[in-house]
């Protein structure tokens, strides 16, 4: 028998050296794979968390990132870019660039309010200024007024133009003690409303009286005096063409500001004052009508004010006065509504009433005693509440 022959296999193993350094390139390949996943995803962020104006702002900064590159330089991010949106690719802050431009835009608002409160001025002072021209020409040129002219005073006041009809000894513009226009009385008011028509500023009509005691007994005093001869020149400016729309107000003062301190009963405190009010003046006549206000410095009220005129009537022309700024009127008595209210009969404590008892009458000034010392009792309630 054959011996058997045996196979021999020979394995040839080839070393590589070095192998350990190869086999990493499926890490690039992930890198690459996360880094775009990553710029996906930012983009869906963006997308979702932009509005259409910033996302074309940030297609403009890609289009233009260099400010080399093209005719006109990119906006640096930060700044506003179209549409006036801002061209960072990344808003941080949250509400800041709006809360910013809130503000710029109501700073611009107050700034335009108060270039057109000292615009509206401006027109003010120059349309009284035109006026008081115009009425100081007519009184010279008019048959109707040239008479009258050293009874008539215009002077600028902080509150307007003020025109102020003053009565003279021998030519008073009420029948004594009445509140009947005389007829030239009239005339002169008639011609004065066509020159208040002329502009569209509003009036305040102000009845001044002297010192005289009026001579009835019936409860008629100058407080109601004066403001029954307002409210006839108030019917008088109606009646020659004015709008009765352009009336503010009409107050009666009484005696309590004279125009002559050193004479209460010369014939010159008997006047009707015409201011024809600028807007400011207009707006605090009419703050808070109807409603409470808050207590505050007011403004220069022409109704308390007497200009220095001295030696107009003397003179026979029709004097301006300029007031000086800062100056304060010699006297702020309080202003009387159109019929003064009479006295209570009697004052009341806190929470009782005070009743007098029938018996003699007394003397004026123990009615001012009495008066005054239930004043102070009332007062003296109420603290202790």
């Amino acid at each position: 028998m054959a011996e058997a022959k045996s196979t021999v296999i020979i394995r040839r193993v080839k070393k590589v050296q070095g192998g350990s350094h190869h086999g990493g390139a499926w890490k690039v390949a992930f890198a690459d794979f996360v880094t775009a996943m990553m710029a996906f995803f930012l983009v869906l962020w963006l997308m979702a968390a932009t509005t259409k104006e910033q996302r074309a702002a940030i297609s403009e900064y890609f289009r233009n990132p260099s400010p080399l590159s093209g005719k006109s330089p990119a906006p640096s991010p930060g700044m506003n870019g179209p549409g006036g949106a801002s061209t960072s690719m990344i808003k941080l802050g949250g509400t800041a660039d709006m809360a910013k431009g809130q503000k710029d835009e109501m700073g611009r608002k107050r700034d335009n309010a108060a270039d057109t409160d000292v615009d509206s001025r401006a027109k003010d002072k120059r349309r009284l200024e035109a006026l008081m021209q115009d009425l100081k020409e007519a009184i010279d040129k008019s048959q109707a007024l040239e008479p009258f002219k050293d009874q008539l005073l215009l002077d600028l006041t902080p509150d307007g133009l003020r025109i102020q009809i003053v009565d003279k000894q021998n030519r008073p513009m009420f029948d004594i003690g009445r509140d009947q226009l005389k007829q030239y009385t009239v005339a002169i008011l008639r011609e004065l409303s066509s020159f208040i028509n002329q502009v569209p500023n509003h009036i305040s009509i102000t009845g001044h009286t002297d010192t005289t005691a009026y001579s009835s007994d019936a409860g008629y005093t100058n407080w109601e005096l004066s403001a029954d001869r307002a409210n006839a020149a108030r019917r008088a400016l109606v009646a020659g063409g004015m709008s009765d729309a352009k009336v503010t107000r009409v107050v009666g003062l009484s005696s309590s500001v004279l125009f002559d301190k050193t004479d209460p009963q010369n014939p010159i405190n008997r006047r009707i004052s015409i201011v024809v009010m600028t807007q400011d003046a207009e707006n605090a006549a009419l703050a808070g009508a109807g409603q409470g206000v808050a207590l505050g410095k007011s403004l220069h009220d022409a109704d308390t004010q007497v200009p220095d005129l001295s030696g107009a009537a003397a003179t026979g022309t029709a004097t301006v006065g300029t007031p000086v700024e800062g100056a304060k009127p010699d006297a702020t008595p309080p202003v009387a509504a159109a019929a003064a209210a009479p006295p209570a009969p009697a004052l009341a404590s806190a929470g009782t009433a005070a009743a007098r008892p029938a018996g003699p009458r007394m003397s004026s000034s123990a009615q001012v005693a009495s008066a005054t010392a239930l004043a102070k009792a009332a007062e003296v309630a109420v603290e202790k509440r």
